[in-house]
């Protein structure tokens, strides 16, 4: 990379260990974690038991490369948006350490890698979940729905669900409506997880021109908006116990799990409008672990003999 220092032009060197790490961040590895989560507990309720472990790894690699390649292609176009953003600054794109040349390869390269491979090592239906998602998150949700509406995460979430019928698929060559009810989890799940952290970072987003429902509303409106989805969340989660069918474990943890998620919207909510200061990463870091014990429970259950 050219640097231009005191009128000269100098190039950067990186080294190579630089570089893999730079392409490591460009994947978006957090919100790679955050779907692998929800992928293997939903091969183990597919399965009614524990699959075969060669099928798991390589349904998670598969589903790993996607969401990289998701992430890379998020990086590429948004990169003008990172450029303004704190919370962006330090990725790749914006640091110099790739080029946008480098960025557009490599999330072309795993894309194809990720449906190539969840062919060969899965089966062609998950495959094509994989090409879904992919395409539901650049295009959906990076080009269309971004910088055109304060309703982009919800729509837009649906990319971040996919990896639920992906593993289900991987397992059982086929849908049905168990995968789909988790799909509806996640899915009424993203707004709440992220509203908040559009909150804390709400005038990054307003210097970018980004629309989410915290630039475009007042606090107590996101607060509000942030209890209906949690509240549905958990009614959607409840659906599964008749339905998969799912024991006590499972049903034990999705009520107290889903009741301590809704306390921390409402405590957002309530703080918001008497005038408070609010924390919405509570919030935040209680979505998270909400899905993760919701889903830590998917996978127990079947395990265990009542």
């Amino acid at each position: 990379m050219n640097v231009a220092v005191e009128g000269r032009i100098e190039k950067r060197h990186i080294s190579l260990s630089a570089k893999a790490k730079a392409y490591v961040a460009l994947t978006k590895p957090r919100v790679i974690e955050l779907l692998l989560v929800t992928t293997a507990p939903v091969m183990i309720l597919a399965q009614n038991g524990i699959p075969d472990l060669w099928l798991v790894v390589a349904t998670l690699v598969g589903g790993a490369l996607s969401a990289g390649s998701a992430g890379a292609f998020n990086c590429y176009i948004d990169r003008d948006i990172d450029r303004v953003m704190k919370r962006t600054q330090g990725r790749p794109l914006v640091t110099g350490e790739l080029t946008d040349r480098e960025a557009l390869v490599f999330a072309w390269v795993i894309g194809v890698a990720s449906i190539v491979w969840l062919a060969i090592f899965a089966n062609f239906l998950a495959a094509a979940l994989s090409l879904v998602a992919i395409l539901l998150y650049v295009f959906l949700y990076t080009v269309w729905l971004k910088r055109r509406t304060s309703q982009n995460i919800v729509w837009g979430g649906i990319a971040g669900c996919m990896p639920v019928l992906i593993g289900w698929a991987a397992v059982t060559h086929s849908l049905s409506w168990t995968p789909f009810i988790l799909f509806g989890v996640v899915f009424l799940w993203t707004p709440p997880h992220y509203w908040p952290l559009s909150m804390k970072y709400r005038d990054e987003y307003k210097a970018a021109n980004v629309p989410m429902l915290a630039v475009v509303r007042g606090r107590a409106v996101v607060g509000l908006q942030t209890i209906l989805y949690a509240w549905a969340t958990v009614a959607c989660s409840l659906l599964l116990i008749p339905v998969a069918p799912m024991g006590i474990v499972y049903s034990v943890v999705a009520l107290a799990s889903g009741a301590w998620f809704i306390y921390e919207t409402h405590r957002l909510y309530n703080r918001a409008i008497h005038g408070h200061e609010v924390k919405p990463m509570r919030v935040f870091h209680a979505s998270i672990s909400y899905l993760t014990l919701v889903f830590l429970a998917v996978a127990i259950d079947p395990l265990l003999p009542f």
